[in-house]
């Protein structure tokens, strides 16, 4: 279950989660109205995954206002120097609605594509007199040993962090690929004594 995503609004990430709601630079969708931004990653509990092609978060507009006026002064001693002046940021307050739902492109391309299935013809009957093969049974590819999701992303922190709570054959297959293509010192000793750990107990 989608539980929190990570977004990019304005050249900035945030960490968000359904209901959530939060100040972002001033926005040009009017108040009232929903967006789509980028969705960059999506995860759950204890793990996560970038986010797929076609995942959307949507977030609606609640209201623009203004930041806390920010006063900047300025003074040179001996010299009668003296400016005074102040800033506030333009903000847009949102509300995040849903997390994990499809993308508007992605549903506007599912329904241009049904009417177009529609028209296909649906191909004649066989005659009885055709002879029927027997089925065989697919035979299902030997899937490699999987390692944790997205680990390949994963810096030597987040390794270290997550290799205390994975089971031997996580472990196992993670430090297989730093052996044989990060080569990450830090994420190889932890992941060896995350595994000694496991022997131990």
């Amino acid at each position: 279950m989608v539980q929190y995503a990570i977004i990019s609004l304005g050249g900035k990430q945030y960490v968000v989660r359904e209901g959530e709601k939060f100040l972002v630079d001033r926005l040009e969708t009017e108040e009232g109205k929903t967006f789509q931004p980028d969705v960059l990653f999506v995860g759950g509990e204890g793990d996560g995954e970038v986010a797929p092609s076609g995942t959307a978060v949507t977030a609606k507009v609640i209201g623009h206002e203004r930041g806390p006026k920010i006063v900047i002064g300025k003074y040179r001693r001996r010299t009668g120097y003296k400016r005074h002046t102040g800033f506030r940021a333009s903000l847009s307050r949102i509300e995040i609605t849903t997390i994990g739902g499809k993308s508007r492109e992605r549903a506007a391309a599912r329904t241009e594509a049904a009417p177009a299935e529609a028209e296909v013809e649906a191909p004649a009957a066989a005659p009885e007199t055709s002879v029927v093969e027997p089925e065989t049974p697919a035979v299902e590819p030997e899937t490699p040993k999987a390692m944790p999701r997205g680990y390949e992303e994963m810096t030597v922190a987040q390794v270290a962090e997550g290799a205390k709570t994975w089971n031997r054959p996580l472990l196992e297959a993670a430090l297989a690929y730093e052996q044989e293509h990060a080569g990450r010192k830090g994420a190889i000793a932890a992941l060896e004594s995350a595994l000694a750990a496991k022997e131990a107990t």
